[in-house]
């Protein structure tokens, strides 16, 4: 990265590493709500504001890709109302964020089993996916009724018909066929996965794309985090040496 790019965002060091997929656990929208004596959905109508601010902020510094966990296939088991509140906002981010989206150039994705979905629901997101299709700017996924592992067996699932219809054989299930198979495999690596609200779990978030991930936990709430808390994920991110595997010297050597 430039020093031009990184001047994007004057918030960023000249030379920093912009990571090119950042990932984020937007967790905390319920305690925010009730640390104000509100309702939890309080809480998740607040975040939409940081999604807004994430996605503008991600954008502007050059951030490749950025992928969203709005609604994974566990929560399902919260209350009724919640998941309904969660429910309508996703129809709100269908109906007006993606214009919105559109018009900045960004292509917009949903990943998960949208089976579970209504059809007016499905039907908004093939219609929002097919809009922004052709955009070339950033692209941002939502993870919606997802789960690492569900992507990974249905990855595997993918893979099993091929043998069966004999497409490939068993030899032929490597790492590389799997990754294609999974979610997000279109997009660069995953390089920093973020989780506001101060636990220190993936909670089931993109396992197979997360091997080698940075990890960046902070206690500051979703509905807070904005473009500074941002930015100082990805600051923390350019002091990090990557070494996949290698050990620090050959990491400098190969620098």
């Amino acid at each position: 990265m430039s020093k031009t790019d990184n001047e994007i965002n004057p918030l960023l060091a000249a030379e920093a590493k912009i990571p090119q997929h950042i990932a984020i656990i937007m967790d905390g929208n319920g305690r925010w709500a009730q640390l104000r004596g509100k309702k939890r959905a309080a809480g998740h109508k607040s975040g939409v504001e940081s999604v807004r601010s994430s996605v503008a902020t991600a954008a502007k510094s050059g951030v490749k890709a950025l992928t969203l966990f709005a609604f994974s296939s566990e929560n399902w088991q919260r209350p009724e109302s919640e998941v309904g509140v969660l429910m309508d906002l996703f129809m709100f981010v269908l109906t007006r964020e993606v214009k919105r989206l559109h018009k900045n150039g960004i292509k917009f994705n949903v990943i998960g089993d949208l089976s579970k979905f209504s059809s007016k629901l499905q039907k908004m997101i093939k219609d929002s996916e097919t809009l922004t299709a052709e955009n070339t700017g950033m692209v941002l996924s939502i993870a919606a009724n997802y789960g690492g592992r569900w992507d990974i067996t249905y990855a595997a699932k993918k893979l099993a018909e091929k043998v069966a219809r004999q497409e490939i054989t068993a030899e032929g299930i490597t790492e590389a066929a799997l990754h294609e198979q999974t979610s997000l495999a279109q997009l660069p690596e995953l390089d920093l996965l973020i989780r506001t609200g101060g636990d220190y779990r993936i909670s089931n978030f993109l396992l197979w794309q997360a091997a080698y991930a940075e990890l960046y936990f902070t206690d500051v709430l979703w509905p807070d985090f904005n473009e500074q808390e941002f930015i100082k994920a990805i600051t923390v991110f350019d002091q990090r040496e990557r070494r996949f595997g290698q050990t620090g010297e050959q990491v400098t050597n190969k620098n």
